[in-house]
């Protein structure tokens, strides 16, 4: 069984268009909080990203914030966090969120929250990791990828023997017992050492 210390959560500088984007975020905090799980995310005080750390920390949690110095001014860094840690690019920031984080939460973002989702979904594929990854669909707004995942799989990209594993939740409140549930199942593994290696 892995215990679940801290979970990364990837989401948008901006808060969206739809107000229940902000209130997944604001929700998400507040209950990694109250389970006693620290948040690790890109470190930012704005958007979707702002509204969940201020959330964990509003409700006595702890949250991690990794940024790279260039995304000061784009971002804006929260200077309020539990641990702020600098680095000097977004591999960088990939890594050390990986290295913290013992499971993944995906909510809505843009480009960079897709890359990075994209990211785990490769490694766990090629069985680099075996962390929990949860894609919240809020509103159905990861729904358009999760169909182009089944697009790959009919069309033979996504193989058998190369499944991707990824839990989808609708509400927040599903978020935290399905990670605590795959973990149940999961092996205590090194991760950070498998890492190492890609």
């Amino acid at each position: 069984m892995r215990e679940i210390k801290n979970v990364c959560v990837y989401c948008g500088s901006s808060p969206g268009n739809d107000p229940r984007y902000a209130e997944a975020a604001r929700a998400l905090g507040s209950a990694l909080a109250a389970a006693g799980v620290g948040l690790v995310y890109g470190g930012a005080s704005v958007g979707l990203m702002g509204i969940l750390a201020e959330a964990a920390l509003a409700a006595g949690g702890r949250a991690i914030g990794v940024i790279p110095s260039f995304l000061d001014k784009r971002e804006v860094t929260c200077t309020t966090l539990t641990e702020l840690i600098l680095v000097d690019d977004m591999h960088a920031r990939k890594r050390v969120m990986f290295e913290r984080a013992d499971a993944f939460v995906a909510l809505p973002g843009g480009i960079g929250t897709l890359e990075e989702l994209a990211e785990q979904l490769s490694w766990i594929q090629l069985g680099r990791h075996a962390k929990p990854l949860v894609i919240a669909d809020i509103d159905g707004f990861w729904r358009p990828l999760l169909s182009l995942f089944a697009h790959m799989r009919n069309a033979a990209f996504i193989r058998p023997d190369y499944e991707v594993r990824y839990l989808v939740a609708e509400s927040v409140e599903d978020i935290l017992p399905m990670i605590f549930a795959a973990a149940r199942r999961a092996p205590a593994a090194g991760d950070a050492a498998i890492i190492e290696r890609l």
